[in-house]
Parts: C-alpha cells; sequence; structure tokens
C-alpha cells in the first residue's frame, strides 16, 4: 500500500467538489462537481425504481401463489424464455444426458 498523507483523499475531494470561498476561476471544479452531483442523483433514481420494480414482482409472485402457482416453476419458465429455442434444446439435452449419467430416468 502506498504511502500517502492521510489528509489526501479530503483534498482531492474538496478539490473536486469545489469550495464556495474559491475565486470564480474555478469553473471546472464547479461543473466537476455538478457532474458529480447529477450521476448520484440518477444512480439514487434508479435505485428507487430498482426497489419499486422489485417489490411489484413481489406482489404479483404472492398473486400467482395465492392462485395456486408454483412460483419456483413460474421462475424456471421466466428464465427459459429469455433463451432462445437452440440455447434451451441444447440446454435440455445436457441435463437429460446428466440425468441418464445419474440413473435417474
Amino acid at each position: 500500500m502506498a504511502n500517502k498523507k492521510p489528509d489526501a483523499d479530503a483534498k482531492r475531494a474538496a478539490d473536486l467538489v469545489g469550495d464556495d470561498d474559491m475565486p470564480s476561476g474555478h469553473n471546472s471544479q464547479t461543473v466537476a462537481a455538478q457532474q458529480l452531483r447529477s450521476f448520484i442523483e440518477r444512480l439514487e433514481r434508479l435505485d428507487e425504481e430498482k426497489k419499486t420494480i422489485t417489490d411489484d414482482r413481489k406482489e404479483v409472485m404472492a398473486e400467482a401463489k395465492g392462485n395456486g402457482f408454483d412460483t419456483k416453476a413460474i421462475g424456471v419458465i421466466i428464465k427459459l424464455r429469455k433463451k432462445d429455442a437452440a440455447e434451451r434444446q441444447e440446454e435440455e439435452a445436457i441435463v437429460d444426458l446428466y440425468k441418464s449419467a445419474l440413473g435417474m430416468e
């Protein structure tokens, strides 16, 4: 690990986000700070949307389960539908081969 002063990271962070006491000539720092803030806010919004979608998926699965469907099987079907026919056939052939080798048929 490189030896650096403990304040080096703090100084770099302060340089990036700028300082209100700095002269107006530090526009690049202000722009960088605005960009950083924008990226962080966008990621936070996406995280919230992701959480909402995850919660919605849980509700749909609970509804399916409540109607007597096997949610584990539904998950398998969703994964299979993401694959094209050739990929599914290849996977099924390999699984069948392994099952046969283990005497599971």
